[in-house]
């Protein structure tokens, strides 16, 4: 039996975005684990880290047996409810937008595997060198490995991180990473391979280093 698609109605999210130089409308994917559900979010694990993503009454879900169990719903004058359709433990692949530092879930869709674990280009850890051009993390991986990565860093790069958007502003446009991100810092980048090296389009800081 092929997945039917359905909009469930859910809790609308009211959410407040934090700085960022734009806002990222293009729809994304990622693929890996529900662990988390509740009445305006969703969190999945891909590879070892942790996506929160907002969801609302546009959420659009496939699962094996989602057409049965929504005229099932419908018979007793209810909606489904997400849990009914997907559990922890699922693996899901995860179209989104992102508006600041939300991620808003468009759809969701329980696929056989989580494959490997984390898309090659979404990595988290903690900055060791930083500079206008380039930024080094250092992170770790399954089975405790450990890793180090080196990202170019240029114009096209979306970094968010607090107080960015303000520091722009008062700029008069863009303004270096280093102004936002330091050494010390944890983020998470999202990156696409350029022949032998790396390119950052996106760095998220998640956790300031204390002074």
């Amino acid at each position: 039996m092929r997945p039917s698609r359905i909009v469930l109605s859910l809790v609308v999210l009211a959410f407040v975005g934090v700085a960022s130089f734009a806002r990222a409308q293009d729809s994304k994917k990622v693929t890996g684990t529900l662990t988390a559900m509740g009445a305006d979010s969703i969190t999945v694990k891909v590879g070892t880290t942790d996506l929160n993503f907002a969801i609302d009454s546009t959420l659009h879900v496939e699962a094996p047996g989602a057409g049965t169990r929504t005229r099932q719903a419908a018979a007793s004058g209810m909606k489904p409810k997400l849990g009914d359709l997907l559990h922890p433990g699922d693996p899901v692949e995860v179209s989104y937008t992102e508006s600041g530092e939300t991620r808003h879930a468009s759809s969701i869709r329980k696929v056989s595997s989580a494959g490997s674990g984390v898309p090659a280009n979404v990595a988290t850890g903690t900055v060791s060198a930083i500079s206008a051009s380039s930024m080094t993390i250092n992170g770790t991986g399954g089975g405790g490995s450990t890793f180090t990565q080196t990202y170019v860093i240029d114009g096209n790069t979306k970094v968010i991180g607090k107080g960015g958007s303000s520091a722009a502003a008062k700029a008069g446009g863009k303004i270096p990473i280093t102004d936002i991100v330091g050494s010390g810092d944890q983020v998470t980048v999202s990156y696409k391979a350029e022949g032998s090296t790396l390119h950052a389009t996106e760095v998220r800081v998640t956790n300031k280093k204390s002074s």
